[in-house]
């Protein structure tokens, strides 16, 4: 008999990789989707940062054992109600790191040297104005704020623009070659460019404030690939619009999908639309990572890709 996965997020090609294998079920709480006879034994939730998983559905689900996260995030899963159930958590952690690191990247020097200006100049005909100067990246230093997979793909590629490389994290890893900051304020004042690469959730909410942005200074640009809730919008629009600093390059935001007008409006900031992990096969990649966390899951094994909170 085959296991019952329930489906809160659309996620087709998870779906079409699974199906043989299990039963594939819609979840909506709210329409009574699906019976209460499926509901009582299911033991695995497919679902997303952005779709979350939340107390009430738990309550309806008592056989779950597993929250299973299509992609990286999983910042609207209610962790706390997870602990409470024992209930674990899974994401595809790693997948898409090194795509990810290559937008981060490329928004940085979209922004640094004003790309989207000068596309925008050569496209109607004009020229560059004869003083027009932008800044290099070459030789200033970077801080990375998280320090996973796509925090360390971010580093490699800092230096091959002979950048020094601060990072923080949740905490020192003595491992790595590259300088550890033991609060994001103190590494802001240390650099020049600043990356989040940090998940979201309540521990990093708004640790990109008024205070880190003007320690970042008016010469620093800062890059979010992570996710949009460790920024403060608002603090951000201010220090974009008073010159606390220069410039800034955006895939994720706070209330997905809308991207504030605020935003929309400046001048120097680059804004792409949460497609630093849109990479060619990653769904099947992720696809075939979340298979193997249900096998572990219903054959008693470790599970392939916890997220870090709960990593066994």
């Amino acid at each position: 008999m085959k296991q019952t996965i329930l489906f809160k997020h659309p996620a087709p090609v998870y779906r079409e990789a699974l199906k043989d294998d299990f039963d594939v079920v819609d979840f909506d709480l709210e329409a009574g989707t699906p019976s209460d006879d499926i509901r009582r034994t299911a033991k695995v939730l497919v679902t997303s940062g952005s779709y979350g998983a939340y107390a009430d559905e738990f309550d309806a689900l008592p056989g779950l054992e597993l929250v299973c996260c299509v992609g990286t995030g999983y910042d609207r899963v209610d962790l706390d109600a997870c602990r409470a159930r024992g209930i674990r958590v899974t994401h595809s952690a790693g997948t898409n790191a090194e795509g990810v690191a290559d937008h981060a990247i490329a928004l940085l020097l979209a922004a640094l040297r004003d790309i989207p200006r000068y596309d925008a100049q050569a496209r109607s005909g004009a020229w560059r104005p004869p003083t027009d100067t932008r800044p290099t990246a070459n030789g200033r230093p970077i801080g990375i704020l998280g320090m996973g997979a796509i925090g360390k793909g971010i580093a490699r590629r800092a230096e091959a623009f002979n950048m020094p490389v601060f990072y923080t994290a949740r905490s020192e890893k003595p491992d790595l070659p590259w300088t550890y900051a033991p609060s994001v304020l103190e590494m802001a004042a240390a650099v020049d460019f600043l990356i989040v690469a940090a998940p979201g959730g309540a521990e990093t909410h708004h640790l990109i404030d008024a205070p880190v942005l003007k320690a970042l200074g008016p010469e620093g640009f800062l890059v979010n690939i992570g996710r949009g809730t460790v920024i403060d919008t608002a603090a951000l629009v201010a220090a974009l619009k008073n010159g606390d600093i220069m410039g800034a390059g955006i895939d994720v935001y706070e209330d997905e999908p809308n991207i504030p007008a605020d935003l929309i409006a400046l001048k120097n900031i680059v804004l792409t639309p949460h497609v630093g992990g849109m990479l060619d096969g990653i769904h099947a990649l992720s696809a075939e990572l979340m298979r193997r966390n249900l096998n572990a899951l219903f054959a008693g094994e470790p599970l392939v890709s916890p997220i870090p909170e709960m990593a066994e």
